[in-house]
C-alpha cells in the first residue's frame, strides 16, 4: 500500500499523464501542482469538477481566468512582502480584488452565453445545463475564496493590533516581529518544506520573559512553535497553521561557567555546564574544551543549532558512540508547559554514561507557580527502565516520542518550550589519533570494516568486553562514514597514491577518533585499525597533530553540499541500523541505486528515440540537399541501436536476482559469468563487471553513425537530451555516524520534477521498509516532524498522542504536529526552476543573476556564527541564511508584480535595499558555506540593481563619503577634510558628550533597537553620536606634509645614508584611509621603510583603489577608477624602469582586496602584493616587548595579511603575547555613516568581546592583576576609527600596528623627525 507521500505524487503523476499539463496556474514558483493549489484554496470536490470540465473544454478561457484568480491568491498567500504591501495600500488591494471579481464575472457571462447558445436542442440544453451547474459550483467556491482573501487583511490588521498590545506587556516591542524578513526566516528549516507562514515571530529577551509570552500567545489563540537555530531536517519547527506564533530562543544565550557539581544520587562531583536554550552548540563545545572537558552533544549542525533544539530533538553526533546523545548527558532542564508555567526536570542517580545501560532511570519533575520560582505542589517522581529509551542493540533511537511521559526531551516542541538545560561534561583522554581510511573496493566488502573496528576497540586488551567492568585503555570517540557520492559532493581530495581500478576517488571513507590516556596504546590501536582497513583493500592514514586532525575532519562538515545540483533541496532521512546489518543495508541501498540508474538510462533511450523520430537538425553550406538523402539509413540504424541497448538494459533491470549462470549471454559476458560463478546479476552490476553504459553503448555508436560536420547538430541534440534526463536521475547518498549505526540517507530532488519526486518518494518507502526489516528504526537523531510521520506504525505514535491529549489538549504548542494529518500532504517548496515567461524578465535584469547566485543555499546556518549582522541580543537577525530567504521572496514579488497592471510596489525596493544594507561586505560567510555562496558579493549586486533602476535612496552619509573618497584635487581634499574630519568630528564628539550626559546614547548601546526598515531621523542622529569619533588626528594629509600633492610627480623616498645598489625598492599604495584620514598610518609606513633602508615609490597624487565605490554599488565608477589606476601604474613602471620593484606594499585590507585585481605582476614583472606588517616581519623588524602595556589584536574583516597568519605576524612584531579580539568593529568602511543604526547593533557584540578581552588581561599577573594600559591594535584604517570609538566604554586605546612600532623604535616624535628628514633631501621627485 503506498504511503501518503507516494499517493500524493502518484496522484499528480496520473493527472500529468492524463492532461499532459500540471501547471496552468500562473505565478506558481513552488512544487505544488494545480491540483494541490485547488485542493488548498477551493477543496477536493472543486478539483474533481475541474477535472471533468477540463476533459470536455473547448477553448479553456474560463479555466484560465479561474486559474488567474487562484494564481493571485496563491502567490500572495505565500509571500509576506506582497501581503504587507497590500495590507498597507488599500488602493492596490482593492484593485487586485476587483480584478479577481472581474474575471469571475467574465466566467459567469460565458456560462450564461453558453446556456443561451444551446438553443432548443433538448440534449444539448441538458448538457449545457449540467456544465453550467458545475461552473456555478466553481464560481461559488471561487467567490468564497476571494471574499476570504479580502477579509483576511482586516482580520490580520485587527489581530496584529491586539497582539502587539498584549505582547508588549511581556516583552519589548522590538522583540515582536510581523515583518516579511522575520516571517520568511521562520517559515521553514533546513528542509525548505513550507506549509504556513507564522503570524508573528517573538524573541524574548530572557528565560523569565518566555513564560509570560507563552501565556499571552495562549490568550490570543495562537499556537506556539518553539524555534532555535532552524537547522532541523524533518520540519519539526515548521508552522502548520496560519495563527501561529514562533518563539525564537536565540536571545536565551546565557552560557554558564564549567563548574564541578554534586548531582542527586551521584557519589562524586561532576563537571557540568548550564546553557540557555539559545546557546549555539559550538559555543558550548568551545567552552568545555577551554576548561579541559568535552561536550558530547555534537551534531553536524553544531555551528548553528541551539541547545533547546538539541534537547527537544534528543540530538547527537559523532561523539554519541562514546557518550550518547542529549538525553544521556542531561542533568536537568527547564521548560514552559502548555499552561504557561515553568517545569524543571532533574535526573536522579545519573549513571554518567549511556542511559540505556542503566537498569532504572529516575527523574524528578517540579512544577512552579506563575513567578517561575515558587514550587507548585510536591515534585513528581518518574521511573523508567533504561531499556525503554532505545530499541535494543541500537546506539540511537528517537522514534518513541512518548518516553514514558518524560516532558520536553524528544518531544519536538509539542508539549512546551525548553528554556535552559544543564549537561554533564566528560574528560577527553590525553592522547588522540585521527584515522582516515579510504576504501576503493566494493561497498559490501568494505562496510564490514566498520563492525570490525568497533568490535576491536570495544574489547578490553585482555579480550574482556568493555561493559564488564573498568575503563577501556583505548576508545572510539567517533567514526564517520561518507560514500562515493558524498565524497564527490564535498570535493574530497584522495590521500592514497594507490587507487584501485583507476578510480580517482574512494568508494567509501571512514574518519575516526581513537582516544586513550596511554599514547603508546592509542598509537598501536590506530595502527591496528589501519591494518583492518588494509585487509579489506583500504588505505589508512593517521593524524597526530591537532592541525592535521582538524584537516581530516573538514570534509565531514561540508556534507550538506550533496544537494547543490538540485538547488539545495533533498529528502533527508536518518535511520539507525544494527552494526552487524550495515553491510546488508548498504547492499539494499546499492540495489535501489542500480535500479534507479537503469530506469533513468531507459528514460534516456525513450527520449532519444522520440528525438530521432522528429525532424533532425543538419548543418549544410551552399546548396541544401533533402534531409532523407543526407541521412540515408542513419535514422533507422540509430533507432535499431537504441532498441538493442534498451532490450539489454531492460533485461538487466528485470533480472537482478538471476544467478549469473542462467543469465543471457547478450547481457552478461561469458568471462564475467565464469569469474562470478554463484553470484547474481546484481553482484556484477554492483562491482561494475557488467555495466549499462551510455558512453560506451550509445554515445560512441551514435558518434560513429553521425560522423561529420553535417550531423554535428544531431549529436549536440543527443547530448542535450542526455544532460536533461541525467538531471532528473534519482540517487541515494549515504553518510553515517558509523560507530552507532546512524545512517543519513539523502536523496537530492528537483522539486519541480514530479516524476523525480515520485521516484524519490517510492525510494524513501523502500528505504524505510529496508531499515525496519533489518531491525532498525527510522530516525536516530533528526526526529519525526512532518517528513517521517507517515512511516511510523500506529502503535509507535499512539502513546505520544495520548500524552499530548493529556498535557496539551488545545494544541497550544505545535498544533497538528505528530498528529494525524501532520505530514507532507500540505507542504510545498519554492523553486525558481519553474519560471516560464518570468525567465525572460529575469534575463533582462540583474535579478536573474542574483537569484542564480543564491539558489543553492542549504539553509544550514553555518554562516550565522561568522556574520556581523547576526547578533540576536542586539535585535540584529540578518544572517546570510535569512537574507537569502528574504531576497528570494522579493525577487518573486518583483516577477509577479511586473506581470500585473498594478506595477511594482516601491516598498519592495526599500525592502530590497534594507536587506542589501544589512551587510558589511566582509565575505566571511563564504568560507563556512558548503556551496560557496558569498553574500557580500550578492549584497553588492543588489545595491547595483537598485542604483541602475533609480530606486536607491539618497543617503547623505554615502554622498559625503563618496565625495571625500572620489576627490583627487588637493584643494578639494583639504576643504573636505577640514569640514568633515576636523569640524565634523569635533561636533560629533561634543554631541556624544551631551547625549551621554542626558542618557540618550546608553539607551541605544545597551539594548539596541531593531533596524528593519529605516529609523526616524531623530533616532539616526542619536545612533550617529552614541560612540565618539577619534580625535587628535594629524592636521594635514601625509602628502601635504611632504609636499607631494602634484599628480605629475612620482615620489621616491629613501634615506641616502642607508640606500645602496642592493637595497629593496617597493611601490607603496597608501589608499584613502592611510593617506587622507589617518595620515599617521601612511607616514609610519614610510618612516619604517625609510629607517630600514628601503626605497619607497609612491603613486602620483591622491588615488583611491576603487573598492569603496564597488562595495557601495557604484560598479561602473569602481571599474573606472581601477582601469585608470592600472593605466597610470603602467606609466609609472615605464618611467621607473631602472628600479627593480619586486614588492607592492599596502597598509589597508580593502586596498589589498582591490589591488589583487590589478594584475601587478604585469605592471612590475615578478612582483608580489604584501601588507606592510608582513614586509617588516620579513625584514626582521620586531620589538623586544613593551613594558607597562598589554595588547589585543583586532583582525579586520578585510585582513591585509594574506601571506602569513595575521596573529602570528602581530605576536612576532610586538615581541610579546598578543591576544586576538574577535567580531566586527561596526565601522565597516562607511557603514557607520550610512546606516549608524546597523552599526550600533554590530558594535554591541564587539563591545562585549572587548570588555571580555580587557578583563582577561586585567586578571593576568600577580598582585591582583595587570594595572597598566591595554591597547587594541589593528591593520585597517576604517577599523582604527571604529575601535577608537570604544576607548571610553572598553577602557582601551586603539592604534595601528605600524604606528605603535614606529613610536617605540623611532621615538615619541617619530612623525616630525621623519617629515623633517624626508624633506631634507630624502625625496626624489620624478616627472611622470
Amino acid at each position: 500500500m503506498p504511503s501518503r507521500r507516494q499517493a500524493r505524487t502518484q496522484g499528480e503523476y496520473q493527472d500529468f499523464t492524463m492532461t499532459a499539463r500540471l501547471r496552468e496556474i500562473p505565478y506558481n514558483y513552488t512544487s505544488f501542482s494545480d491540483r494541490e493549489i485547488v485542493l488548498r484554496l477551493l477543496g477536493e470536490k472543486a478539483w474533481e469538477v475541474l477535472r471533468e470540465l477540463r476533459l470536455e473544454r473547448v477553448t479553456g478561457r474560463s479555466a484560465r481566468m479561474l486559474y488567474e484568480v487562484l494564481g493571485d491568491i496563491w502567490v500572495v498567500s505565500r509571500n509576506p512582502y506582497l501581503q504587507d504591501d497590500l495590507q498597507d495600500n488599500p488602493g492596490r488591494r482593492a484593485a487586485l480584488i476587483e480584478a479577481m471579481h472581474h474575471r469571475l464575472d467574465e466566467i459567469e457571462k460565458r456560462r450564461l452565453q453558453h446556456l443561451a447558445e444551446a438553443g432548443a436542442d433538448i440534449e444539448a440544453k441538458a448538457q449545457q445545463a449540467a456544465r453550467a451547474q458545475k461552473v456555478t459550483f466553481l464560481l461559488e467556491r471561487g467567490r468564497d475564496a476571494v471574499d476570504a482573501f479580502g477579509a483576511g487583511f482586516a482580520e490580520v490588521a485587527t489581530l496584529r493590533r491586539l497582539a502587539l498590545k498584549k505582547l508588549c506587556r511581556s516583552t519589548r516591542k522590538d522583540n515582536i516581529q510581523f515583518d516579511g524578513l522575520a516571517r520568511v526566516s521562520h517559515v521553514t528549516d533546513a528542509t525548505d518544506w513550507r506549509v504556513e507562514y507564522p503570524f508573528v515571530v517573538i524573541h524574548p529577551d530572557g528565560e523569565d520573559e518566555t513564560a509570560a509570552v507563552v501565556r499571552d500567545c495562549i490568550e490570543l489563540g495562537l499556537t506556539i512553535i518553539p524555534r532555535g537555530g532552524g537547522t532541523g531536517y524533518t520540519g519539526g519547527a515548521i508552522p502548520l497553521t496560519r495563527l501561529s506564533a514562533v518563539i525564537n530562543t536565540e536571545k536565551l544565550d546565557r552560557l554558564g561557567e564549567v563548574e564541578p557539581s554534586w548531582l542527586p544520587g551521584v557519589a562524586r562531583q561532576v563537571a557540568t555546564i548550564r546553557c540557555g536554550a539559545g546557546v549555539v552548540t559550538k559555543r558550548v563545545m568551545e567552552a568545555a574544551e577551554a576548561a579541559g572537558h568535552v561536550f558530547a552533544v555534537d551534531p553536524t549542525s553544531a555551528d548553528a543549532s541551539c541547545i533547546g533544539g538539541n534537547v527537544a530533538m534528543n540530538a547527537g553526533g559523532k561523539k554519541a558512540v562514546l557518550w550518547g546523545t542529549a538525553l544521556d548527558n542531561l542533568v536537568s532542564w527547564r521548560m514552559v508547559d502548555a499552561t504557561g508555567h515553568f517545569i524543571e526536570v532533574t535526573r536522579l542517580e545519573h549513571n554518567l554514561g549511556k542511559i540505556h545501560d542503566a537498569r532504572v532511570t529516575r527523574f524528578q519533575i517540579q512544577r512552579y507557580r506563575r513567578d517561575g520560582s515558587t514550587p507548585q505542589g510536591e515534585p513528581e517522581l518518574l521511573e523508567i527502565p533504561g531499556s525503554r529509551f532505545r530499541k535494543a542493540g541500537l546506539g540511537k533511537d528517537v522514534t518513541d516520542k512518548f518516553l514514558s511521559g518524560l516532558p520536553g526531551i524528544q518531544k519536538e516542541g509539542c508539549d512546551g518550550i525548553v528554556t535552559s538545560a544543564r549537561f554533564i561534561l566528560h574528560k577527553m583522554p590525553a592522547s588522540i589519533r585521527t584515522v582516515c581510511l579510504e576504501f576503493f573496493g566494493q561497498v559490501h566488502d568494505s562496510v564490514p570494516a566498520i563492525v570490525e573496528i568497533k568490535h576491536y576497540l570495544d574489547a578490553r586488551p585482555d579480550g574482556v568486553a568493555a561493559g564488564e567492568g573498568g575503563p577501556r585503555a583505548v576508545m572510539l570517540a567517533g567514526l564517520e562514514h561518507m560514500d562515493e557520492r558524498y565524497l564527490k559532493a564535498v570535493g574530497y581530495a584522495t590521500k592514497a597514491k594507490r587507487q584501485m581500478g583507476g578510480a580517482s576517488r574512494p568508494k567509501m571513507v571512514l574518519i575516526g577518533d581513537i582516544v586513550g590516556d596511554d599514547d603508546a596504546a592509542v598509537a598501536a590501536a590506530a595502527s591496528q585499525v589501519v591494518r583492518i582497513a588494509n585487509a579489506r583493500g583500504g588505505e589508512g592514514f593517521i593524524a597526530v597533530s591537532a592541525e592535521t586532525r582538524r584537516k581530516f575532519w573538514l570534509d565531514r562538515a561540508r556534507t550538506a553540499a550533496i544537494a547543490k545540483h538540485t538547488n539545495a533541496f533533498k529528502i533527508n532521512e536518518d535511520v539507525v541500523i544494527p552494526l552487524a546489518r550495515l553491510g546488508d543495508y548498504s547492499d539494499g541501498i546499492e540495489r535501489i541505486n542500480i535500479e534507479l540508474s537503469i530506469a533513468n538510462k531507459l528514460a534516456l533511450l525513450d527520449a532519444l528515440d522520440e528525438y530521432l523520430l522528429g525532424e533532425l537538425p543538419l548543418t549544410q553550406h551552399g546548396e541544401a540537399l533533402p534531409a532523407p538523402e543526407l541521412l540515408g539509413d542513419r535514422r533507422e540504424a540509430a533507432r535499431e541501436l537504441l532498441a538493442r541497448v534498451r532490450a539489454r538494459w531492460q533485461y538487466l533491470l528485470e533480472h537482478l536476482d538471476l544467478p549469473v549462470a542462467q543469465a543471457s549471454a547478450d547481457a552478461v559476458p561469458g568471462l564475467a559469468a565464469v569469474t562470478h560463478a554463484g553470484l547474481t546479476v546484481f553482484s556484477l552490476l554492483q562491482d561494475h563487471s557488467v555495466r549499462a553504459s551510455w558512453k560506451d553503448e550509445v554515445r560512441a555508436e551514435l558518434q560513429q553513425l553521425f560522423d561529420g560536420l553535417v550531423f554535428h547538430r544531431i549529436l549536440e541534440g543527443c547530448y542535450a537530451i542526455h544532460q536533461r534526463v541525467l538531471k532528473a536521475r534519482v540517487f541515494v547518498a549515504l553518510h553515517m555516524h558509523a560507530g552507532d549505526g546512524n545512517v543519513h540517507t539523502n536523496i537530492p530532488v528537483n522539486s519541480d520534477n514530479y516524476d523525480m519526486l515520485r521516484q524519490a518518494n517510492a525510494a524513501v518507502a523502500r528505504i524505510m521498509r529496508l531499515a525496519k526489516s533489518l531491525d532498525g528504526v527510522i530516525s536516530g537523531e533528526h526526529g519525526i516532524g512532518i517528513t517521517k510521520l507517515e512511516y511510523l506504525d500506529p502503535h509507535e505514535i499512539e502513546a505520544f498522542r495520548g500524552y499530548k491529549q493529556k498535557c496539551d489538549p488545545q494544541g497550544r504548542f505545535n498544533a497538528g504536529k505528530l498528529l494525524a494529518g501532520g505530514d507532507l500532504r500540505n507542504a510545498y517548496t519554492p523553486s525558481f526552476s519553474l519560471l516560464g515567461a518570468e525567465s525572460l524578465i529575469m534575463e533582462q535584469s540583474e535579478t536573474g543573476s542574483i537569484a542564480d547566485s543564491i539558489k543553492d543555499c542549504l539553509r544550514c546556518g553555518k554562516c550565522k556564527p561568522v556574520c556581523a549582522t547576526h547578533v540576536p541580543r542586539a535585535n540584529l537577525l540578518y544572517s546570510p541564511r535569512n537574507k537569502i530567504l528574504a531576497t528570494s521572496l522579493l525577487i518573486e514579488a518583483f516577477l509577479y508584480e511586473e506581470q500585473t497592471r498594478r506595477g511594482i510596489s516601491l516598498a519592495h525596493f526599500d525592502e530590497f535595499g534594507d536587506v542589501a544594507d544589512h551587510c558589511t561586505v566582509c565575505h566571511k560567510c563564504a568560507d563556512p558555506c558548503p556551496v560557496d555562496i558569498d553574500f557580500g558579493d550578492v549584497s553588492i549586486a543588489m545595491r547595483n540593481v537598485l542604483r541602475k533602476q533609480g530606486k536607491k535612496k539618497f543617503n547623505p552619509g554615502t554622498a559625503a563619503s563618496m565625495l571625500f573618497l572620489n576627490a583627487t584635487n588637493p584643494n578639494t581634499i583639504k576643504i573636505a577634510r577640514t569640514v568633515m574630519i576636523e569640524w565634523g568630528y569635533r561636533a560629533q564628539r561634543l554631541a556624544y558628550r551631551a547625549a551621554k550626559m542626558l542618557g540618550l546614547a546608553q539607551r541605544q548601546t545597551l539594548r539596541p533597537p531593531a533596524s528593519t526598515g529605516r529609523p526616524r531621523l531623530q533616532a539616526q542622529v542619536v545612533h550617529f553620536i552614541n560612540k565618539p569619533m577619534p580625535g587628535k588626528l594629524p592636521k594635514r594629509t601625509a602628502r601635504a606634509l611632504l609636499e607631494l600633492e602634484d599628480r605629475h610627480i612620482v615620489p621616491i623616498i629613501r634615506d641616502p645614508a642607508k640606500v645602496t645598489e642592493d637595497s629593496d625598492a617597493v611601490f607603496y599604495f597608501p589608499g584613502c584611509g592611510s593617506e587622507r584620514l589617518f595620515s599617521q598610518v601612511g607616514l609610519a609606513t614610510q618612516a619604517m621603510l625609510y629607517a630600514i633602508g628601503v626605497q619607497c615609490v609612491l603613486p602620483p597624487g591622491y588615488l583611491c583603489c576603487g573598492y569603496p565605490q564597488t562595495a557601495a554599488g557604484e560598479e561602473e565608477e569602481g571599474r573606472r577608477i581601477t582601469t585608470d589606476n592600472r593605466v597610470l601604474f603602467h606609466r609609472v613602471a615605464n618611467t621607473l624602469n631602472y628600479l627593480d620593484i619586486k614588492t607592492v606594499i599596502v597598509s589597508c585590507g580593502t586596498c589589498m582586496d582591490q589591488l589583487q585585481k590589478y594584475e601587478f605582476d604585469k605592471i612590475f614583472p615578478g612582483c608580489r602584493l604584501l601588507d606592510i606588517h608582513e614586509y617588516l616581519l620579513e625584514q626582521g623588524v620586531k620589538l623586544d616587548g613593551v613594558a607597562g602595556v598589554r595588547y589585543l589584536y583586532h583582525d579586520p574583516c578585510h585582513t591585509p595579511m594574506k601571506t602569513y597568519q595575521p596573529l602570528k605576524v602581530v605576536n612576532q612584531l610586538m615581541g610579546s603575547k598578543v591576544k586576538l579580539n574577535e567580531r566586527c568593529c561596526g565601522e565597516s568602511g562607511t557603514l557607520a555613516l550610512t546606516r549608524p543604526d546597523i552599526s550600533t547593533q554590530v558594535r554591541f557584540r564587539k563591545e562585549e568581546e572587548m570588555r571580555k578581552g580587557v578583563a582577561a588581561i586585567r586578571a593576568e599577573g600577580a598582585d591582583g592583576g595587570f594595572a597598566g594600559d591595554v591597547k587594541i591594535l589593528t591593520s585597517c584604517p576604517s577599523c582604527l576609527q571604529g575601535l577608537a570609538r570604544y576607548n571610553d566604554d572598553a577602557g582601551t586605546d586603539a592604534d595601528y600596528i605600524v604606528v605603535e612600532i614606529a613610536r617605540h623604535m623611532l621615538g615619541p616624535d617619530w612623525m616630525a623627525d621623519y617629515v623633517a628628514k624626508a624633506n631634507r633631501g630624502g625625496i626624489e621627485r620624478v616627472l611622470l
